[in-house]
Parts: C-alpha cells; sequence; structure tokens
C-alpha cells in the first residue's frame, strides 16, 4: 500500500497542472487515449467514481464500502479521515443523515494511467440543503488513485476539497 500510495504520489507531483478549458480550476492533464482497451478501463475508473458521486447524491452510502480498498486512505479539506470504512462509519453516514439534497454539478473528470495505477482528477461544483434549512454551494476538487483488485477498479487513496464560489 505505501508503496502505492509513493509512487502515485510521485506521478502526480512530477506532472505539470493544467487546466479544463474554459475553467480557471487547474486539474491533472487529460491523458490521451490510444485504444480501446485503454477507454474500457478509462470508462471503469469512471463508473466506481460515479457509483461513489450517485450514493452521495442518494444520501445513502450503504454499499460503497466495496468501492474501496479496506487499507485505503481518505484526506478531505485539510483532515486526514483515516481508512474509508472509519470515514463512513465517523464522517460521511452521519453527515449524509443530517442532508436534505446533495447535488453536484458541472461535473468533469479526467483519468490517466501509470502502470497498474489509474489516477482520477475530478471538478465540479455542489449544493447540500441541511434538515436545518442551511445551503452550501461550493467548487471541489477531488483525486483518487486506484487499483485493479480481482479484476475490479477499487479506490487506495482519494482527497478532496472544496471552497465556496468567488462573490458568495
Amino acid at each position: 500500500m505505501k508503496i502505492i500510495l509513493t509512487i502515485a504520489t510521485a506521478t502526480l507531483a512530477a506532472q505539470p497542472v493544467a487546466a479544463h478549458p474554459g475553467s480557471p480550476h487547474p486539474t491533472a492533464p487529460k491523458a490521451a487515449t490510444t485504444n480501446a482497451a485503454t477507454e474500457s478501463e478509462a470508462a471503469a475508473v469512471r463508473s466506481v467514481l460515479a457509483q461513489y458521486k450517485s450514493a452521495n447524491e442518494r444520501l445513502d452510502a450503504t454499499g460503497t464500502e466495496r468501492l474501496f480498498t479496506t487499507d485505503s486512505a481518505i484526506f478531505e479539506t485539510g483532515g486526514v479521515e483515516g481508512t474509508y470504512g472509519n470515514y463512513l462509519a465517523h464522517h460521511l453516514t452521519p453527515e449524509l443523515a443530517e442532508f436534505k439534497v446533495f447535488r453536484f454539478s458541472d461535473y468533469k473528470i479526467d483519468v490517466r494511467f501509470e502502470g497498474p495505477i489509474a489516477l482520477a482528477a475530478e471538478s465540479y461544483k455542489y449544493r447540500i440543503e441541511t434538515k436545518k434549512g442551511e445551503i452550501a454551494e461550493r467548487l471541489g476538487v477531488a483525486t483518487s488513485v486506484l487499483i485493479k483488485v480481482g479484476g475490479r477498479w477499487k479506490i487506495v487513496s482519494m482527497h478532496n476539497s472544496a471552497r465556496k464560489p468567488k462573490g458568495s
């Protein structure tokens, strides 16, 4: 696990930062897809991340453990959350229980491969309404490292952060 994270971190650090066309938010560079097999793998990685995003929007993270390795590492807005199991039990599930609505928009994802590792960079906007009527609108980004386990892509590391849009 430490070796994979070290390789992935070094790989990400060595890559130049690019921006989506028309977006001021930096993301990982978009990889050129050279064959159908690579595109198929990229689609499988996007599917894992889409399932996770969908669970958040449904306000029900039931079953999302299967999307992560058991020794995963989660980092959120300056905090170390531990494994996904820990994050799910002590952060995500209680937080989702307080929400009335959680919606993503302007979602973009770039996926590239470094050997057996998939690196994903996501950018998006989201809106949360709590059951108490509080509203939070944010610009968010996430980076994820995925590996194949038993023929399926799983998230080894996820780091996300958000900020208020300018003028808010």
